[in-house]
Formats: C-alpha cells, sequence, structure tokens
C-alpha cells in the first residue's frame, strides 16, 4: 500500500513537472532527473527498490515497440548504414575504450570488471535525447538517426554486458563463440519478431473493425513477443522492433483514419507516463545507491565518472565524423548513373555532432548495472559491485543532466550559424 501511494505521488509528479517545463522551456526529463534526487533525500520517503527484470519487461517493450512504430520507414531505410554503424561497432568500440581507461585509472578495477562497466555503459538513451530535442527544430533525418540507433544497441549492449559478466564470474572468453552468440542472439529474434507480426496481421484483419480489441491486442503484443524472445534465449530488443516495424507498415494499408487517432492518442499517453517514471526513478535511486559507497571514495567516483563520461563522448564523436567522412567518399566514388549511396544518407557537420553530444545514458544502462550478480560462483561478492553501480548511476545522471542541458543550447547555435552561412 506504501509503493502504491509512493507510485501515485511519483505520477503527480511526473504531469506537473511536464506542465511546468513546458512554461519554462526546459527538456522535461532534466527536471523529473533533479527533482528525483532531490525527493530520494527527503527523509520519511521509503526506498523504492529497482527490479531490472521488471524494468526490462514492463518499459522496454512499450517503448521500443511505440518508437520502432514510429520511426519514419523511409528515413531508416536510408540511413540504415549510420544506424547499424552506431548500433553494434560503436556499442563494442565504446566498451573497449571504457574498459581500457577504468582498468588503468580505477584501483582494483581487473579487466573482466572494467569490461563489465564498458558494457553497461556502452548503448545511448534516445528516449532521453528525443525527449530533450523535441520541439528544438532538429531534421526528421537527425531524429531517425537516434531512435534507430537505440533500437539495435541495447541488444549489442547486453551481448557484450553478458559476455563480461560471465568472464568476470570465471568463465573463458571464446571470440569466435561470442560472435556466433551474437549472431544467432539477434537472428533469432528478428526471426520471433517477424513470426510475431505475422501472427498479429492475422489477428488484426479479422478483428480491426473492433477498436477496442485492436487496440487491446496492439497493447499487448510487444510484451508477448518480449516474453517469447527472451524464454528463447534470443533477443527480445530485436524481436519488438522488428514487430513496431512490421506492424507500423501492415496498419497502413487497413486502418481507417479514427482507429489510428485512438491508438496514438492512448500510445502517447502510456509512453507519455513511461517516460517519466523513467527520468524520476533514475533520480531517486541515486540516494539508496551513494548509502553503499564509502564517503572518501564519492568525489573519486565522481571524478571517475565525469572521465569516463568525456571518453564515451569522445569516442561517439569520432565515429560519427569518421562515418561521416567515409559516406562522402563512398558518395563521391559511385558510378554517376547508379548510386549506391545515396545523398540524403550523407551527413553534414551539423547533423554529425547533434547527434554525437545526443549520446545519453539512461534507463537500460542503470537497469543492467543493478542486476550485476551479488555473490560470484564461489559463493563471495561481486568485486567492486557498488562502485561499479555508483559510477554507472553517476555517468547516467552526468549524461542526462550535463548534455541534456547544454544540447538545446548547441542546437540553437549551431541552427545560428547556419542560417549566418546561408545569408
Amino acid at each position: 500500500m506504501e509503493n502504491y501511494s509512493i507510485i501515485i505521488f511519483i505520477l503527480a509528479i511526473v504531469i506537473g513537472l511536464s506542465a511546468f517545463a513546458d512554461k519554462v522551456k526546459l527538456p522535461y526529463p532534466i527536471l523529473l532527473v533533479i527533482a528525483g534526487i532531490a525527493i530520494g533525500f527527503i527523509p520519511s520517503m521509503g526506498e523504492i527498490e529497482i527490479n531490472p527484470e521488471i524494468i526490462f519487461l514492463i518499459f522496454l517493450p512499450p517503448l521500443l515497440y511505440d518508437a520502432s512504430f514510429n520511426i519514419s520507414p523511409k528515413h531508416f531505410k536510408t540511413n540504415l548504414g549510420t544506424i547499424s554503424n552506431l548500433a553494434i561497432p560503436l556499442v563494442f568500440l565504446t566498451t573497449f575504450w571504457i574498459a581500457v581507461v577504468s582498468h588503468y585509472m580505477i584501483p582494483g578495477m581487473s579487466w573482466p570488471l572494467s569490461f563489465v562497466l564498458g558494457a553497461i555503459l556502452s548503448a545511448t538513451d534516445a528516449v532521453a535525447a528525443v525527449s530533450i530535442t523535441k520541439g528544438l527544430g532538429i531534421p526528421e533525418k537527425t531524429i531517425t538517426i537516434l531512435e534507430g540507433e537505440s533500437l539495435i544497441n541495447d541488444a549489442s549492449a547486453l551481448v557484450a554486458y553478458r559476455f563480461a559478466v560471465a568472464a568476470a564470474m570465471g568463465s573463458a572468453f571464446i571470440i569466435w563463440k561470442a560472435t556466433l552468440n551474437f549472431v544467432l542472439l539477434l537472428g533469432g529474434g528478428f526471426l520471433v519478431g517477424f513470426v510475431m507480426a505475422k501472427i498479429l496481421s492475422i489477428i488484426l484483419t479479422k478483428v480491426h473493425k473492433n477498436t477496442n480489441a485492436t487496440i487491446g491486442f496492439m497493447l499487448l503484443m510487444p510484451f508477448v513477443t518480449y516474453l517469447i524472445a527472451e524464454h528463447l534465449h534470443v533477443s527480445g530488443v530485436i524481436a519488438v522492433v522488428v514487430l513496431g516495424l512490421a506492424i507500423s507498415r501492415f496498419s497502413n494499408k487497413i486502418f481507417p483514419q479514427n482507429l489510428k487517432d485512438s491508438s496514438k492518442s492512448l500510445w502517447d499517453i502510456i509512453i507519455f507516463l513511461l517516460n517519466g517514471l523513467i527520468f524520476i526513478l533514475i533520480g531517486l535511486n541515486f540516494r539508496y545507491i551513494l548509502k553503499d559507497i564509502d564517503n572518501d571514495m564519492i568525489l573519486p567516483y565522481i571524478g571517475y565518472a565525469a572521465v569516463i563520461t568525456a571518453v564515451a563522448l569522445l569516442t561517439r564523436m569520432v565515429r560519427i565524423f569518421l562515418q561521416k567522412i567515409n559516406l562522402q567518399k563512398a558518395f563521391q566514388n559511385n558510378d554517376k548513373k547508379r548510386r549506391k549511396v545515396s545523398e540524403h544518407a550523407l551527413l553534414d557537420t551539423k547533423n554529425s555532432f547533434i547527434i554525437s553530444w545526443s549520446g545519453m545514458r539512461g534507463i537500460v544502462s542503470l537497469a543492467i548495472a543493478l542486476g550485476l550478480p551479488k555473490f560470484l560462483e564461489d559463493g563471495t561478492p561481486f568485486p567492486q559491485r557498488n562502485a561499479i553501480i555508483f559510477i554507472s548511476v553517476a555517468v547516467v545522471l552526468l549524461t542526462l543532466i550535463g548534455q541534456g542541458l547544454t544540447l538545446p543550447w548547441i542546437v540553437k547555435k549551431l541552427n545560428l550559424k547556419e542560417e549566418e552561412q546561408k545569408e
């Protein structure tokens, strides 16, 4: 009953602060995170324990489904090369460089533990980026790249995390097994998503004249698809993404406009509340993570988090600008009669910088950090567990608040510069 009251209280704060954010022209995720931190330090506030499995089951499927359902198929297909480069190679590159820096910077951080920390912080959160950039006049192409990246990079990060934790638990890391596992996870997830989309499309064909039944099936299916994929030990993330993409195309053919409007209104409310809960829970948990850290280690750990944030941002920036150069070269070298790289797939400096700066961490990083095992297989405590969780949460907060607060200002500056160049 106490938790129920707290959740109602949090939802009321989410709605109120979102309205206030519109008045002060401040991104509401930033206000919610800061409010969450402040509320967490109220003495009478009970601890809300975040169960990582609940996050992956309750939050992830609807958010992934909504993003993939509403993504522009045209822009997604055009920019698939950039999206796949950010969602797979960049995730592993970020894991590697964070691991290298952590190993040499943080005392007692072994190579397996460093790679665990790197994997936790390797994937960006487009929920944060898109929420913060909303209303800033960012091109749909840029938004599509950010959303498309986040639809796939969670799967890459979770694979890297599983192998890093296995190595920390004492298992040997074999590259060919890891690669095969990654391919099977993605391929299996794609197959499950495709099959479930076919099943859902058959159901919707039969019931699409019944608005309540149609919307009900569309609300339920992302959760069912995710559970089936995870039960089969393939990627639930990819399965839900494929489901959303397929049903989006199918709905355009058979859904009447009134059904689309009803469905969109309901999904918008659900996604708004889920997003709000996510950001405020990130802030709320800071106090309870803080209590497991020695007071004299708080400042050093925040310093480590700041360095890791800079490394992740630099790695992302280098990879994106290299992609910009590679696309330009490929476009120029193509035969004029048959271009393999579309002109619309090219990145300019403005978009490249916005995409780079939008690499904020969020709920997935928090969930997999909190999901770290408490004990090794021999029963001894998992080494550096509290340090890894604290640094991970600190990086999430630094990227959300630091990059999140500066992103609108950067976008405005880049827009002004672009207008001056045109004149």
